[in-house]
């Protein structure tokens, strides 16, 4: 993952929804999975695009707003558009994926350099009472 060490109390948002997965559900899961990577390419938006073009010549001839209605709504926004907005979807999530690392590292750094500094003074305080203590001693 990185270079920084593992701190008790940060816990990394892959590890928030790390689940294990058995039987039919894994089957199921990689499945979805496998169509939703697949849909979810521009080379699938061209493939609709192209199959929608196909439709185009039949709604041209039909003359009707219902038609241009009906062949909008269920070609060009489903078909074509879906792809498309899931190719964009897959952008925003590897930049969260990647501002959400970028923030585990960095609460990492911080918590860790937190029980540094809570260590050091802690024996800051154990010098100080050592000092005093042997300050006391001295005075009669």
């Amino acid at each position: 993952m990185s270079t920084v060490k593992k701190h008790p109390q940060v816990i990394h948002p892959k590890d928030l929804v790390s689940k294990e997965l058995k039987g039919i559900t894994k089957f199921n899961y990689l499945i979805a999975v496998k169509i939703t990577n697949g849909v979810g390419t521009m080379w699938c938006a061209y493939a609709f695009l192209i199959v929608d073009l196909f439709m185009l010549p039949p709604v041209i001839q039909a003359k009707s707003v219902m038609v241009w209605v009906t062949y909008i709504a269920q070609t060009v926004l489903q078909l074509v558009l879906l792809p498309i907005i899931m190719v964009g979807q897959n952008v925003i999530q590897k930049q969260n994926e990647a501002k959400a690392d970028t923030d585990h590292k960095t609460l990492t750094y911080l918590a860790t350099l937190q029980d540094e500094q809570m260590q050091e003074l802690k024996n800051q305080t154990a010098i100080l009472l050592k000092i005093e203590e042997l300050s006391t001693k001295k005075q009669p």
